[in-house]
């Protein structure tokens, strides 16, 4: 296969699992705490008995949104396909293997990177029964992978409430093979990532060869309780907006925390971050580390750190793109965010060829593919 185009940043979302998934695999004792289907007031929905919420079967987006014509866009664009109308039908494209290429084929992707449930295990609200559904979904994810050799590229999902799990899940899923990655759940409230409790994961993931993901999930909601409804639609355009701009956080943390000098061999991805900003962010890593901070444990400016071991994905983003020079050509990767509403598929040729049809040739392919394909190990041919 000639890999022309691969997409950093795609999502297997819980609610297009297969409904008995969990239940069906779980241990006797969890099989009571796991997701399952139910019938809602706008038709079957992913819940779990101790109070989750995960959304519509087969909705949109991670949350399982109805999908409503006319309020998205991109959105739109996916429904002409027929994705949610085969969904309601119980097609399930996006998880079943031969289906998501053929998806894949009609946008222009050879392989894709696949994000997984970790937002749908923090609304789980359990977290010992968190451990065991990402255990399910990771062995899922493998099986998943194995079907289609050289199309996806899978990241395990391993909890950050429990590092012990973690590091033992790390090991398994690099044990059975199939999977290219590990991603941490990402959440507002916990421990930063230079906290010496995270120490055993950092070295685990170097053993194990596996880059390690931080996918955003955006910045704290604001409770809008009492709010008119149009500063209801403020609030929630400033949250999309701002959706990557938390991940400023994820990257400061684990440079300034001295976690890329410690294991050098550590590949850090931050998914679906967006690139425009980061630039900025290095420059004042660097100024700040010059000016006072010269007793932490870096022997590097910060920014050597993020040219070293780091790269970002982004979808759309043409201000990061006129500062390739900056960030590093090397260090970033573009992905269309299938199947979110903020993605680009089914239109992702027409996206790159406006955005980096302009660059040299060697420079647009290494954005587009070659990036990906060495950092998780498609067969460049």
């Amino acid at each position: 296969m000639k890999y022309d185009v691969i997409s950093a940043d795609g999502h297997v979302d819980l609610i297009w699992l297969p409904p008995d998934l969990f239940t069906s695999n779980a241990s006797g004792q969890m099989k009571d705490r796991m997701p399952y289907v139910t019938e809602g007031e706008k038709g079957p929905k992913w819940v779990s008995k101790g109070g989750g919420e995960f959304g519509l079967m087969n909705g949109m987006g991670s949350a399982g949104r109805e999908y409503v014509p006319g309020q998205i866009y991109r959105s739109d664009r996916m429904a002409e396909t027929g994705l949610f109308e085969d969904g309601k039908k119980g097609i399930r494209r996006l998880t079943d293997p031969d289906l998501r290429v053929k998806d894949q084929d009609r946008d222009g992707v050879r392989g894709e990177v696949l994000y997984g449930i970790l937002g749908a295990s923090n609304r789980l609200g359990d977290p010992e029964a968190a451990i065991e559904m990402m255990t399910i979904y990771n062995a899922w994810l493998a099986d998943f992978s194995d079907a289609q050799p050289g199309r996806f590229a899978g990241i395990a999902c391993v909890p950050n409430h429990d590092v012990p799990a973690a590091v033992a899940e790390i090991e398994r899923v690099a044990a059975r093979g199939a999977v290219r990655g590990i991603e941490i759940a990402n959440s507002l409230d916990m421990l930063p990532l230079y906290h010496p409790d995270w120490d055993p994961l950092w070295a685990a993931a170097s053993a194990a060869k596996q880059p390690v993901h931080v996918h955003t999930i955006g910045q704290r909601k604001v409770d809008t309780t009492g709010f008119a409804p149009m500063q209801q639609r403020q609030a929630f355009a400033v949250q999309i907006t701002s959706f990557q701009m938390g991940m400023s956080r994820v990257l400061m943390e684990v440079i300034f925390g001295g976690v890329l000098e410690t294991y050098p061999d550590v590949k850090l991805v931050i998914g679906e971050s967006g690139i425009g900003w980061i630039p900025y962010v290095l420059e004042h890593m660097d100024f700040e580390w010059e000016d006072q901070f010269k007793d932490l444990t870096l022997k590097m400016k910060p920014s050597d750190y993020w040219h070293r071991q780091c790269k970002a994905t982004y979808q759309s983003d043409n201000i990061g793109l006129r500062l390739l020079d900056v960030l590093g050509e090397e260090n970033v990767m573009w992905g269309s965010d299938f199947p979110h509403p903020d993605g680009v598929w089914p239109d992702s040729q027409e996206f790159l060829e406006r955005e980096v049809g302009h660059l040299p040739e060697a420079t647009r392919r290494k954005v587009i593919c070659e990036n990906a394909a060495k950092l998780y190990g498609f067969p460049l041919q």
